[in-house]
């Protein structure tokens, strides 16, 4: 048995494959960062932040080259890089606003328009199916790109590297309230309901999927059993704050 694992495993070491590209190819790359200001050291990593996990599969690429780890350590970082700007801008907000307006932050549809707003969408290494079904756009990925990108930079250039990304593209929206709207779509619901006395609301996690270290959560939210909204987060009270916000639209279009 432990003879048939070593085999197994150098055939996996053999099919597997450093991703490279050519200079043409990376050139893209490279022009685009200079176009976001980003005066990075090693290429490599930025254009690992952008390769999903399709494209490695698909093209037998070592399994560790897509953009997932990066993903992992990007939001881990951007949390850190959010919770310290708050606490220096708003001197006296309690640490529960503070809680609910990061969260609204660095939620999956927040940080997905940031990515699309840069155009993360036109360089992520998709797989042929990936890229058939649409993930170009599909908003958990460009959320996810955002992290490993993010990731990327930090390990690159470090923690100034990051603040600096983030003064630029990010800190401007918070300074001028494009999220205080987004902070707590759950009371917002609660308090529609309560004021036409429709009913009691109720949150149920219907799902969970992906790896432990990247998992997300679905959310249903319904009022006296009847189905208003279903959500996505990386969290269990991330995913009920996007399907409160789902019947919110609903509730609000009626």
């Amino acid at each position: 048995m432990q003879q048939s694992r070593k085999i197994y495993r150098r055939g996996i070491k053999r099919q597997a494959k450093k991703m490279q590209m050519t200079n043409a190819q990376k050139s893209k790359y490279r022009n685009f960062l200079k176009k976001i200001h980003i005066e990075y050291q090693n290429e490599n990593l930025f254009i690992q932040a952008f390769t999903h996990s399709s494209y490695v599969n698909e093209h037998r690429i070592r399994p560790y080259d897509d953009n997932e780890r990066l993903e992992f350590l990007g939001d881990a970082v951007l949390e850190l890089a959010i919770s310290q700007y708050l606490f220096k801008l708003f001197d006296h907000m309690s640490e529960g606003e503070m809680t609910k307006l990061r969260a609204a932050i660095v939620c999956e549809p927040s940080l997905a328009k940031n990515a699309d707003e840069l155009n993360f969408g036109d360089y992520v290494l998709l797989g042929k199916g990936e890229e058939m079904t649409g993930g170009r756009k599909r908003p958990a990925l460009l959320a996810d790109v955002f992290e490993a990108f993010i990731g990327a930079l930090y390990l690159d250039m470090g923690m100034d590297a990051v603040y600096q990304f983030l003064e630029e593209y990010v800190y401007p929206k918070i300074h001028n309230g494009a999220f205080s709207h987004m902070m707590d779509f759950k009371s917002q619901l609660q308090e529609l309901v309560q004021r036409e006395n429709q009913g009691q609301v109720q949150y149920k996690i219907i799902q969970e999927k992906g790896p432990a270290h990247a998992r997300e959560f679905v959310s249903e939210v319904s009022l006296d059993q009847e189905q208003l909204g279903v959500g996505t987060g990386k969290s269990k009270k991330e995913a009920e704050q996007m399907a409160a916000q789902k019947a919110l639209e609903k509730l609000n279009a009626q």
